[in-house]
């Protein structure tokens, strides 16, 4: 505030004060006046001429300081005027622009100069304009302040929202009325009014339209909003703002376990009185006016002013009475899948035992019809080792009749000739008597080949390998194929009854070589398996079908049964593998340990073939 000019009003002070001055100005001054003049009223008027002239030199300094803080004052005012956040303008009745601040010019980027003597009325949008034109005949013709928004129009194209604040005063240079008129650019408040009323819009729509039931209370219940869903759900609509109806809109309430829930102990009562802070996911049961029921969740959150104290809440809920019924339908259902299940179990339990009856029937039924088969096989088996036997004994005879008797009875001959020889013609006797020891010889011979056939002393005596070389030596002699052996010296360990069915099979394969493999090389192998003993007797002669074979009938399989027969009687496996271009192969294994009685293999069908 500039300060006012300090010139007293009071004359009487004012002298007082120019007399005070007068002793200082008379110091350095002679007093030739008062020794030429002694009369009392020049004295007076010239003392009353100095006082007037002091007090006209006090009253210069102080306007003149005053002047100079009028001036600092006019220089603020004036920044604060131009500067100002606010445009500043001071029009008459037509509207016409007297003066204006800097920030007014600015705001409609036009020169300050230009603006003046001008209508403000042309810078306003003509939407506005007669908005604007009412608010000057109210500033005009009242007192107290008016406001007016309206869209003003900036140099360049360009517009912004302003609020007008106005005040009626009058001109000082005449009885020329004029406003003073402030303004300011409400554009972004006018966008995010638009922005918040285009929000409230969509919330409102969102509120009516959510797909779960709204509404708020305030702090003494009275329920103030609410959306079409919650009054679907309650099935009435009640009045906001009714204070006879509080805490929710429903006809009744219920708890889950069917017990009434009186309107003042719900659940946004409590949350409302403070009681419970929050309520998540809590099951009501809602009655109708019609009498129907469905069940709710209920979620609810206090409103809180910014003091934290509690002005109401807020109350979302949704429907699960289809997901009730669903809950309780899948319950049922799964019960009667639990029954299914059990019924289905005993009914596969059942049919597991019929079928387990019928598969012990079947397999009673194979093992009776194998059993049929073995007793069949081994009746056959039977009548053919008695033929063969029989045979043995037919061609061991014959053996003995063609070789043994004749031989002997050419020895018979021989000695009654050497009887007459030795009488008549002594020098013949020598020669005679060689003839005799050669028919002798070939005689033990053929003595000695029934003995081996029979049962080789060697395989006794020495033992499996020199039994197998001895029979390899004579069979390659016998019959030209070549044969060699390959085993391990441990072999001679086994016991006695192992090693004869080990020579027994190979004795027997290759004499089946001689007579049906038509085989120029034949290898016998005996080797060292982790638990067992296995020997293979393999030609490289003509292949066979062993399933055919096997299920032949007569003398043509008696050779391979008999082989299997043995080797099963000391608990091991033999088996045949025949292929065009790769000969015929016998395997045999026999397990090292020894072997119980009741734990005999025994082939249940008549396979020879190998795994």
């Amino acid at each position: 505030m500039p300060r006012k000019p300090n010139i007293s009003n009071d004359p009487a002070e004012l002298r007082r004060r120019a007399e005070a001055h007068l002793p200082v100005r008379r110091k350095g001054q002679r007093p030739k006046a008062r020794q030429q003049k002694s009369a009392a009223d020049t004295q007076r008027t010239l003392h009353e001429l100095e006082v007037h002239k002091i007090e006209l030199e006090m009253q210069n300094d102080e306007l003149q300081k005053t002047r100079d803080e009028l001036e600092v004052a006019l220089g603020k005012y004036t920044d604060l005027y131009d500067f100002a956040p606010v445009g500043y303008f001071s029009i008459d009745e037509s509207g016409v622009i007297l003066e204006m601040n800097l920030t007014g010019a600015v705001l409609l980027g036009i020169e300050r100069s230009q603006l003046v003597n001008r209508r403000l009325l042309l810078f306003i949008s003509p939407t506005s304009r007669p908005t604007f034109l009412a608010f000057l005949k109210k500033v005009f013709t009242g007192v107290t302040d008016q406001f007016c928004e309206a869209l003003l129009l900036k140099k360049g194209g360009g517009s912004f929202w302003t609020i007008f604040r106005a005040t009626s005063v009058v001109c000082p240079k005449g009885p020329r009325k004029s406003c003073r008129i402030t303004f300011g650019d409400i554009t972004q408040r006018k966008e995010a009014e638009g922005a918040l009323r285009e929000s409230e819009k969509r919330y409102r729509t969102l509120f009516e339209l959510f797909p779960v039931a709204v509404y708020t209370c305030d702090a003494s219940g009275v329920i103030q909003k609410f959306n079409h869903r919650a009054a679907e759900l309650w099935g009435r609509m009640p009045v906001s703002g009714d204070t006879d109806e509080r805490f929710c809109g429903s006809f009744k309430m219920f708890r889950t376990d069917g017990s009434f829930m009186p309107h003042a102990r719900c659940p946004m009562a409590e949350v409302v009185s403070g009681k419970l802070r929050v309520v998540h996911d809590m099951e009501v049961l809602i009655e109708r006016p019609d009498g129907s029921r469905v069940t709710v969740v209920v979620n609810i959150r206090p409103l809180k002013n910014e003091r934290g104290e509690v002005t109401g809440a807020i109350n979302c809920f949704y429907d699960i009475t289809e997901r009730k019924q669903a809950e309780q339908a899948r319950r049922r259902i799964e019960v009667l899948a639990a029954s299914n299940q059990k019924l289905e179990q005993e009914i596969a339990r059942r049919l597991t035992v019929e079928q387990s009856l019928q598969e012990s029937e079947q397999h009673l039924s194979r093992l009776l019809e194998q059993s049929s088969h073995m007793q069949e096989q081994l009746r056959r088996l039977s009548h053919q080792i008695l033929n063969a036997q029989e045979e043995e004994r037919k061609r061991i005879s014959r053996e003995l009749h063609d070789e043994i008797a004749q031989a002997m009875v050419g020895i018979n001959v021989h000695l009654e000739a050497l009887n007459h020889e030795a009488a008549h013609n002594p020098k013949g006797l020598k020669q005679k008597i060689t003839r005799t020891q050669r028919l002798v010889e070939k005689s033990v011979e053929s003595v000695h080949r029934f003995a081996r056939e029979l049962r080789p002393t060697t395989l006794d005596d020495l033992g499996l390998i020199p039994a197998l070389h001895a029979f390899l030596k004579e069979f390659t002699k016998r019959t030209g194929v070549r044969a060699r052996l390959t085993a391990f010296a441990a072999i001679e360990e086994l016991n006695i009854a192992k090693r004869t069915v080990l020579y027994r099979v190979a004795h027997e394969a290759l004499n089946n070589v001689a007579s049906h493999a038509q085989a120029s090389r034949v290898e016998v192998s005996i080797e060292k398996l982790p638990d067992s003993i296995c020997m293979k007797v393999k030609d490289d002669g003509k292949s066979f079908e062993v399933e055919r074979l096997a299920n032949a009938r007569g003398n043509k399989r008696l050779g391979l049964l008999g082989m299997r027969e043995r080797v099963e009687m000391v608990g091991g496996t033999f088996c045949v593998e025949s292929a065009p271009g790769q000969g015929t192969t016998v395997q045999v294994e026999i397990p090292v340990a020894r072997v119980r009685k009741d734990a005999l293999k025994k082939s249940a069908t008549a396979t020879l073939k190998c795994p």
